[in-house]
């Protein structure tokens, strides 16, 4: 034990963990989402994709990944289900035939229109500039949990 560590609390309960607030409240979300994703015919892990492609269109699998914090074989068949809905297209790079880049089509854009007159940003509760904090502050986290992960391998 480092002479800057401290004993354990003898009491310690499930909510004073930051990570079963984080857990906790991540499944509050999914509760919240789920008549828009059910009205969209859409899991949430799609809707974040086609959100992903919405914000830039003709991504690499790969790149798309990245954004997504998802791995290729998480990622693929997710792919796969909203191109046989017709949402998306995925195509081999012309420059780079490694390469799939993925596209939304036009139905694929028009989810835009009937996604974000969903938003959920009054359900928190939160002020804008307490909605803006929150989600820099988890985001901060969370990168620092990956840098923090990355160190130790």
């Amino acid at each position: 034990m480092k002479s800057t560590d401290q004993a354990a609390p003898v009491n310690v309960m499930l909510s004073d963990f930051l990570c079963f607030a984080v857990y906790s409240a991540n499944l509050a979300f999914g509760k919240a989402y789920k008549s828009i994703l059910e009205e969209l015919g859409l899991t949430y892990t799609q809707y974040i994709t086609v959100i992903a492609l919405w914000e830039e269109d003709n991504q690499t699998v790969s790149g798309l990944g990245e954004k997504l914090f998802l791995e290729s074989n998480t990622l693929t068949p997710i792919l796969k289900k909203l191109e046989a809905m017709g949402y998306l297209e995925r195509r081999r790079d012309p420059e780079d035939e490694r390469q799939v880049r993925v596209s939304l089509t036009k139905s694929g854009r028009k989810l835009r229109e009937k996604g974000l007159n969903m938003d959920l940003v009054e359900a928190t509760g939160l002020a804008p500039d307490e909605f803006a904090q929150v989600q820099k502050a988890i985001a901060r986290l969370r990168n620092n949990l990956i840098q923090a992960v990355r160190a130790a391998e």
